[in-house]
Order: C-alpha cells, then sequence, then structure tokens
C-alpha cells in the first residue's frame, strides 16, 4: 500500500491501568479508528485466553491489531537474558494469534538490566524467530534509556543486520533529549519500520508530552521528510 497507515494505541485510552481494554474498545470505534496498537503491559494480559478475547472483540467491533507492545528489553546476566529472550518470543507469538505484524519493545533505563548489551544478546536470537514468523521486531526510543539517541541505534543495527528489527521513531521523546528527527531519517530510514507521533511540550526539556498542536513538533516537515525516503 501506497502512504502512511494510521492507528491509535489502546495506552491513548485505557491510560497506565490493568483495564483489559475494556476502555479502548468502548471508545475507539467511536474516534472513528479502525488499526488499534494493543499495548501488553500487565501479567494478564499476556495468557493467551486474553490474546483470544482481543481478537474476538476486534472482530465484533471491526477493529484490526497491527501491532503489540511489551514490556522493555532488559535481562541482567544469563537467566536474565534468556527469560526476557522467552518474554519477546511470547510477544511474538501473540503477534501471530492477532494476525497483526509487529511487536514494539523499549529498552531499560541507562545502567540497568545489562545495559544496551544484553539488548543486543535477545535480539540476535529474535531476530531469527522474527525472520521465521514474517513479522518484525521495532525498538522504541525513550527518554533515559539505553536507546535513547543516535549512536544506541548505531550501536544496535551494527550488531543486528536484520530485516526484520528496526526502529519504532518516537517523535515526542526524541525531541525531548533534543535529537533531531530530520538527522534521525536520514541516517535509518531504511531501518525506520513504525513511528509514534506525539507532540513535545519544549525541545531537549526532557519527554512533556502535549496535545497535537500545543507543542513544538513539526509534523509535516517530518512526515513529509520520511515520506520521500521511502
Amino acid at each position: 500500500k501506497k502512504g502512511v497507515e494510521l492507528a491509535i494505541a489502546t495506552i491513548c485510552v485505557d491510560g497506565f491501568g490493568d483495564h483489559r481494554h475494556e476502555p479502548t474498545f468502548r471508545f475507539v470505534p467511536e474516534l472513528g479508528f479502525k488499526n488499534v496498537e494493543f499495548n501488553l503491559l500487565y501479567r494478564g494480559t499476556l495468557t493467551p485466553r486474553c490474546i483470544d478475547g482481543i481478537k474476538e472483540r476486534c472482530d465484533r467491533a471491526g477493529l484490526t491489531p497491527i501491532s503489540v507492545q511489551g514490556t522493555g528489553f532488559g535481562g541482567e546476566g544469563r537467566n536474565g537474558v534468556i527469560k526476557d529472550l522467552s518474554h519477546k518470543m511470547v510477544l511474538l507469538d501473540h503477534c501471530e494469534r492477532l494476525n497483526c505484524r509487529i511487536v514494539k519493545c523499549t529498552g531499560s533505563r541507562r545502567g540497568t538490566q545489562g545495559g544496551l548489551k544484553s539488548v543486543i544478546e535477545v535480539l540476535k536470537e529474535l531476530a531469527f524467530v522474527a525472520e521465521a514468523k514474517g513479522r518484525v521486531v521495532v525498538l522504541e526510543n525513550h527518554a533515559n534509556n539505553v536507546m535513547e539517541g543516535i549512536a544506541d541505534y548505531e550501536e544496535i543495527f551494527a550488531a543486528i543486520d536484520s530485516p526484520n528489527v528496526g526502529m519504532c521513531l518516537d517523535t515526542g521523546h526524541f525531541e525531548g533529549v533534543n535529537v533531531d528527527l530530520i538527522e534521525v531519517v536520514d541516517r535509518f530510514h531504511e531501518r525506520i519500520l513504525h513511528v509514534d507521533l506525539k507532540d513535545c511540550k519544549e525541545r531537549g526539556k526532557g519527554h512533556d508530552t502535549v496535545p497535537f498542536g500545543e507543542g513544538v513538533t513539526d509534523f509535516e516537515g517530518f512526515l513529509s521528510h520520511l515520506m520521500a525516503k521511502g
């Protein structure tokens, strides 16, 4: 398909809370969205029963799951890496079960959970699983995180040369730490597979999201440049 597929994330209506996506199924159809990213951030949302329930409710509501987001990468030591890999493989299974294509996760706070090294260790194995399933794993940038700036992604992509592992570009978090969106697109456009659109209150002053149009993010310039890069 040409152009951009627009979706809404369940966190936009559920907020941070384990509501089993009840607000999502109540409000998203009224908002006119069809594509939905499901945030699977709590233990109860990771069970096969919950995933089957999401699928059934989507069918009834006329919604299409396009991605799932899990908790961030991070596992200290051998056992931690194994557990983290297992969790991400479960997310890929759920992605397949919902017939969507994208698994999205961010990292952990800098200096914790094995750092960027453990993320790369997991991705070296996870890339093969994603390729076999025909799914993609996207890595979301986040302020004060091991995936925060351009150098972090250069290190990851130098180690993981898979078309099934890419970036989820979060506009709000990059601008919050004063990373230029155009520079990110120029450097990584071949690896940008997913985008989170958030308006940032003020560049370089931390992640502070505001309603669209009230912040400083130049969506027209950024999206036009991204589209021009294919």
